[in-house]
């Protein structure tokens, strides 16, 4: 990761991308559950989850979307930039063990407001389980 570098509106061009890789583990469930609240047996519960559709416990869908956030805050805009807006698709479960490479890529800027709209993907193996959209707000150059 970039070491808090800024990234102004005016550095920015449509195609540009950027990516991180995490690898879900028991804790980060156990921690995602406590922060957020969500305690659904699907996540928290093998012998619950050994008998949904999954077949094990999965990570919360939410997890991987706060990957995102992770690489637009430090990487692609990075550090001073604002989410305004996230449309998300979950395609496939992610369960404990599994890597998720997270990339971002700029599809369209908007300078009127200084927004960046960017295509946003989660995949494991190669293989989207989430995919979206987003706006951020981007600092402009200070003058």
């Amino acid at each position: 990761m970039t070491a808090n570098k800024i990234t102004y509106f005016e550095d920015l061009a449509v195609g540009q991308e950027a990516s991180l890789s995490n690898t879900v583990t028991e804790k980060d469930i156990a921690l995602f559950a406590e922060v957020s609240g969500d305690r659904n047996p699907v996540h928290v519960d093998a012998d619950y989850a050994a008998g949904t559709i999954f077949g094990e416990r999965i990570a919360h869908g939410m997890l991987s979307a706060a990957y995102i956030s992770a690489v637009f805050g430090m990487e692609l805009p990075g550090p001073g930039a604002i989410y305004i807006s996230q449309t998300m698709a979950f395609k496939a479960p992610v369960k404990i063990g599994d890597t998720v490479v997270t990339t971002v890529t700029l599809v369209e800027l908007l300078p009127e407001k200084k927004r960046a709209r960017f295509e946003t993907v989660c995949a494991v193996n190669g293989k989207p389980v989430l995919t979206g959209e987003a706006v951020l707000m981007v600092p402009n150059r200070p003058e």
